[in-house]
């Protein structure tokens, strides 16, 4: 069936509105998915007049498109999975675990080493997601971390560090939109707009200071972090990752390098397999990092998650760490762990290609910020907030990239071109803001899915930390609008470190109004 898009005007927004609050409303996110998904079927079934009976094979066709369309991350999540069951099986986790008990010696050391993992891993925000949480969910545990905190230290340093790393699948992205007709290439652009894309370097300086200052959190978070110290174990059950898995029989024989061998193998085989799909060796010269911009993610992940368990096999089993029979019973379990995890990213996929494909809700916030009257040194402060927007009713950065970064240079080269990176870097920071904080961004469940923790939960608890960031952001862009003609030094001299002492300044305050219970905890 051939779905055309449709020009539904602001009831475009009408769906991911009601997704997304009956998410935060009810904690069921699944169902208010679904129930997302219908409303903007029913919307577009209507606007494109054909008929109530349509409602049903119209859902169907697009959930199928959705997930054809990223049939590759499927396969990888749950390759990644089985792998995440086989370290634990063949007591690879135990023993890093125990590793880790001896060598870091707190909370705090705990949380860094987390953080630090986050930002060494920026080839991909979907890789950095799951890695991080399996490497250190033992460790973070072993020390009270709360899953919570733990699924904001992954997801604040998966998409903000990809974002200014020049070989990234997102620096591609970005390339891929920037228009061919400006004064520069897209990556000269990309690199230039790095210090000036406040959400991104505001984010990584805040979850270093949350990870290693005590009695830093707040709001929601300040009381997971007091629920987790006042547990005897963070297992939860009602996590499906963590079931089935966690009836697994541990081998006791396994070694800290059962972790870490299999985790290299996968980081390597997965770069190796992003150069080689964007066809490095095929014969026709191209760069590394032309390579990076050509690959397929999707399909490298995958290739790199088949070569990792195929290494597995030949790391475990001739030791007898696992047994072959068990070997692949443990591939099952995996698999089966990530089936929560995959359910709701296809309704999110669904329901953001119903947003995006045939209502269109992107284009129509663009265009009313577009069309309204805004002073010319507003522009990258609105195109900020344009992009927060948009990202978090559609849960997609790289489909904000696509709608906003050739409106945006546009309309930068006629009235305001000192100001086209400056809002170039606004519109990549909003990007993130939305998708860092959606219930139906891909990025949010896949950081929730790595750390064990209840979806709604890792939401709720990290909107206030992002929206602390992003304060201080739209001040600083506020500001490089204005002193943009000066220069474009002149402005990321002023912002940048204006933005940080707005940061500074909130995360000193924040804690004492809405989180000075936590003073009262012991941290060690």
């Amino acid at each position: 069936m051939n779905l055309e898009a449709v020009n539904v005007g602001i009831w475009s927004v009408v769906p991911p509105i009601i997704a997304i609050a009956l998410a935060l409303i009810t904690r069921e996110v699944i169902f208010s998915l679904v129930l997302g998904i219908m409303s903007g079927v029913l919307i577009y079934c209507f606007g494109a007049g054909l008929g109530l009976m349509a409602i049903f094979n119209t859902t169907v066709d697009v959930m199928v498109n959705s997930v054809s369309g990223n049939a590759s991350m499927i396969i990888f999540l749950s390759m990644l999975g089985a792998l995440v069951a086989l370290i634990t099986r063949a007591g690879g986790s135990l023993a890093y675990g125990n590793w880790a008990s001896r060598k870091l010696k707190s909370r705090r050391s705990a949380g860094l080493l987390t953080a630090l993992l986050g930002i060494l891993i920026f080839i991909d925000d979907y890789f950095n997601c799951l890695t991080v949480g399996t490497v250190m969910k033992p460790v973070t545990d072993r020390y009270k971390i709360s899953r919570e905190k733990l699924a904001y230290l992954i997801d604040a340093t998966a998409a903000p560090v990809c974002v200014i790393a020049p070989i990234s699948s997102w620096s591609a992205s970005v390339v891929a939109y920037y228009p061919t007709e400006s004064g520069i290439t897209g990556m000269q652009a990309f690199v230039t707009a790095i210090p000036i894309n406040l959400y991104a370097v505001l984010s990584l300086i805040m979850i270093l200071w949350i990870a290693t200052k005590k009695n830093a959190d707040f709001g929601p978070m300040a009381r997971a972090e007091k629920r987790a110290l006042e547990m005897d174990t963070l297992q939860d059950d009602s996590i499906a990752m963590q079931d089935d898995i966690a009836r697994l029989s541990v081998s006791e024989k396994g070694t800290v390098l059962d972790l870490i061998v299999p985790v290299l193998f996968l980081v390597v085989f997965c770069i190796a397999g992003m150069l080689f799909y964007g066809g490095l060796w095929d014969g026709t010269g191209k760069s590394l990092y032309q390579a990076f911009g050509d690959t397929d993610a999707g399909m490298a992940l995958s290739l790199g998650g088949f070569c990792a368990i195929l290494a597995s096999f030949f790391i475990y089993v001739p030791r007898g760490l696992v047994k072959f029979v068990d070997f692949f019973a443990s591939i099952v379990a995996g698999v089966k762990a990530m089936v929560p995890a995959i359910l709701i990213l296809t309704l999110a996929w669904t329901i953001a290609g119903v947003c995006r494909n045939q209502l269109q809700t992107g284009q129509y916030i663009a265009d009313v910020v577009q069309n309204s009257a805004m002073p010319v040194g507003l522009i990258p402060a609105i195109m900020f907030l344009c992009a927060c927007g948009i990202s978090f009713a559609t849960g997609t950065s790289w489909g904000t990239f696509g709608i906003l970064i050739p409106i945006t240079i546009n309309v930068c080269d006629l009235v305001a071109p000192y100001l086209s990176i400056i809002s170039l870097a606004a519109v990549m920071g909003g990007s993130v803001f939305g998708d860092h904080c959606s219930p139906i961004s891909d990025t949010t469940i896949l950081s929730s899915t790595g750390a064990g923790c209840r979806h709604i939960d890792h939401v709720s608890t990290q909107i206030p930390y992002a929206l602390t960031v992003a304060t201080a952001c739209f001040i600083g862009y506020i500001i490089s609008g204005f002193t943009g003609h000066l220069g474009f030094g002149v402005a990321v001299g002023i912002a940048l470190p204006v933005s940080l002492a707005i940061l500074f300044g909130l995360l000193l305050v924040l804690p004492k109004v809405i989180g000075a219970h936590k003073r009262r905890l012991v941290t060690r």
